[in-house]
Formats: structure tokens, C-alpha cells, sequence
């Protein structure tokens, strides 16, 4: 059966900006086709999209990814019966524990015991399980607590959260409530070569400065790492994977739509407020196949260089446009769909040769249409 793969593709324009720093407080960055290139790690850009999500779907639909799981199990038990609140925490780890996920003692004196690791629950699992605890808690009463392991393991591997069933799960303790990711993101790379700027400040000590007898010397002085880049994002979701993941079409469906409006409109937020960096993409390439993903990151092994005619975002939507519908041709590849959107004619038109040219809701629009007819069968 043909399956279904959503690829999305994104050039964009960041100004000075430290959106991803390394360990030394440095914008990331890697060498492609022997130049150093800006980089924003998957990771970042996942969380950025991550956290758009509860502006574009139901809470109850989202996840919760934290080690302090025995506190976010305790409150939510509280909720439902709140004579147990002494008790909470007791519950908590014991149906945690049944499900097999290993409890450990935090780091913080006198704080609540915790999981060893980020444990990834959607929030009706959190409630699933919590029901759970407050059930056995009502029918063991003075006696002892028993909490069903096969049951408690059931609560916590079904019901997924979209983010769960995107971006997937590991519990090292119990692989069987691993779950698949449906979805990649590459790691953004610049167009072109780059080389880091450092910006040096200085911050006034407001009432040394009204001190007439005081120098007038600054407060505080430092320096920031910045550059600035043209990027090129790719993400891809396995639609059939996501739809095995959630168990439901019209989910599937809803999780696609939000994955692209969130992918496409998100920024991470490293140095937001000392570089005001937030931007829109210059372009984008939605495509649906039914063969594989394709990273279309080939286009740029050769950077673009600063005297690009047209400038560098018209270089770089050429350079895809033409790579893709070489590699198309190569491999005899076949888009199911595709479209295209953006801003300006020079920075659309190359795209509009291999897909069709609309905006960004209807195109999303479309993608989800054609994703819920796909999954219905109408292939």
C-alpha cells in the first residue's frame, strides 16, 4: 500500500541572532561542503514547534515531559479525590511503579521523589493513571494498595498526545512503552559560509551615575556571540506512523495540520530579547509523497556567496527549485502533491515550477484534506 510523507521545507532569513548556543554561550554551527555553516540543532527548533502546539490544539491533546512526574501524578489525583492529598504522592509512585517506571530520590532535599529520566506522558495518560491510583486506593481502604501492573502499563501507553506521537518516546526502564517518532527534523543549516560577530556592551549603574563624586565608568561590561544567516529547515512526518501512533484519523488529521502551522511559524527563543530576531520564512515547499522523505539539503553543498545575484534568498530558492527538479527527475519521483508560498515574486516563482502557488492557511488546509482522504482510503 502507498504510504503517505509529508515534507516540509523552509528558507529563512535570521538577522543578528543567537537563537541555539553551544556549551560555550556560541551560536552552533557545522561544516558542510568544507564551510563553516550557522546551525539551529533539531532539538531547538522540535521544542520551539513543541511549545507553538498549545496555542493550535486542546491541552488534552498535548503531553508533558518532566522528571518531577510524581508531583505532576500527585496533583492530578488531588484533583480528582482531594481526601487523598496526604496520600498523593504515596499513590503516585506506587501506580508509576506498577507501570514500570523506576522511581529515584531527587536532587533537592525534601522535594518529591522523581523518575530518573524525562518521561514523556500525553495528559490523559496522566489522568488515566490517576484514576487508577484513586481507584485501588478506594478499594484496598484500610488494607493494602494494589495496583494492577498490566493495567497501570495499558493506561500508560495508550491515548498518545500528538507531541508524544510526533516526536516519539524512550522509557529506558520498560521498552515497551517506547513509542516510534512519526516525525524528523534536520538540523537548519545556513545557505551560505558564516563567521561569528561579536557584539561588546556595556550597562550603566543607574544611581553611580547620579553620584557626583563617582566615575563615570559603566556597571558592567560583556560580550555576545552573534551572526546572522539564511537557513534552510526540512522536517518530515511519516503520516502512516503518526496514524498508528494515535489510532484515529481525524487526530492524525488535526496532528499534521498543527505540526505544519507550528513548524513553519515557530522561532526558538535563545537571545530573544537581546536581538529581537523573530522572522517569518521567505519560502516555503510543502510536499506530499508516497515513496520517502527527501532532504533536499544537497541544493546548498556548494554555499551560496555574498554577491549572489538577486541576493541570498533568491539564490537559495533557485538553488532548491533546481535540485529538486533534478533529483525528481533522476529518481523518477513522483510528489503525490505539493505546494508553495511566500513572500515576493523572485522568491516564489522558481518553487511554482514544481508546485502549486497559494498561501499558507489554504495550504494547510489542503495538506490535512488530502491526509484525511489518503487515510480513508481514497489513495
Amino acid at each position: 500500500m502507498p504510504r503517505t510523507i509529508v515534507d516540509v521545507h523552509v528558507v529563512q532569513t535570521v538577522p543578528p541572532s543567537n537563537i541555539n548556543r553551544d556549551d560555550t554561550g556560541s551560536p552552533k554551527s557545522a561544516f558542510y561542503g568544507g564551510r563553516r555553516r550557522a546551525r539551529v540543532s533539531s532539538q531547538s527548533w522540535k521544542r520551539a514547534t513543541r511549545d507553538r502546539f498549545g496555542d493550535l490544539l486542546d491541552r488534552f491533546e498535548l503531553g508533558v515531559r518532566t522528571k518531577r512526574v510524581v508531583e505532576l501524578l500527585g496533583e492530578e489525583i488531588t484533583r480528582q479525590e482531594p481526601d487523598l492529598a496526604e496520600r498523593a504522592g504515596e499513590l503516585a509512585e506506587a501506580v508509576l511503579t506498577a507501570a514500570g517506571i523506576k522511581i529515584v530520590a531527587a536532587r533537592k532535599k525534601d522535594a518529591p521523589n522523581e523518575s530518573g529520566y524525562l518521561l514523556f506522558l500525553s495528559n490523559r495518560q496522566v489522568q488515566g493513571l490517576a484514576e487508577l491510583a484513586v481507584t485501588a486506593a478506594a478499594r484496598a481502604g484500610a488494607g493494602k494498595l494494589d495496583i494492577n501492573k498490566a493495567e497501570a502499563r495499558a493506561r500508560a501507553d495508550q491515548h498518545h498526545s500528538v507531541d508524544v506521537a510526533l516526536f516519539g518516546r524512550m522509557v529506558a526502564d520498560t521498552t515497551d512503552l517506547n513509542v516510534d517518532a512519526a516525525c524528523q527534523v534536520a538540523h537548519a543549516l545556513s545557505v551560505h559560509a558564516v563567521d561569528d560577530e561579536y557584539d561588546y556592551f556595556t550597562a550603566v549603574d543607574d544611581h553611580k551615575q547620579r553620584d557626583a563624586e563617582e566615575d563615570a565608568g559603566a556597571g558592567m561590561i560583556g560580550t555576545v556571540e552573534f551572526n546572522s544567516s539564511t537557513l534552510y529547515r526540512y522536517a518530515t512526518v511519516d503520516v502512516d506512523r503518526l496514524h498508528d501512533n494515535l489510532g484515529d484519523t481525524a487526530a492524525t488529521t488535526r496532528a499534521v495540520e498543527a505540526f505544519a502551522r507550528a513548524f513553519v511559524t515557530s522561532m526558538p527563543t535563545g537571545k530573544q530579547n537581546t536581538f529581537a530576531n523573530r522572522t517569518l520564512p521567505d519560502a516555503v515547499l510543502v510536499v506530499v509523497r508516497q515513496t520517502q522523505s527527501i532532504n533536499l539539503v544537497g541544493a546548498f553543498e556548494e554555499a551560496v556567496e555574498d554577491d549572489a545575484e538577486g541576493g541570498r534568498v533568491v539564490a537559495a530558492v533557485s538553488r532548491l527549485a533546481e535540485h529538486a527538479r533534478e533529483l525528481h527527475e533522476a529518481f523518477d519521483e513522483r510528489p503525490v502533491a505539493a505546494w508553495v508560498f511566500g513572500v515576493g515574486e523572485k522568491r516564489v516563482a522558481p518553487l511554482a515550477e514544481l508546485a502549486r502557488r497559494t498561501t499558507f492557511e489554504p495550504a494547510v488546509a489542503e495538506l490535512g484534506a488530502l491526509v484525511a482522504d489518503r487515510l480513508a482510503g481514497g489513495r
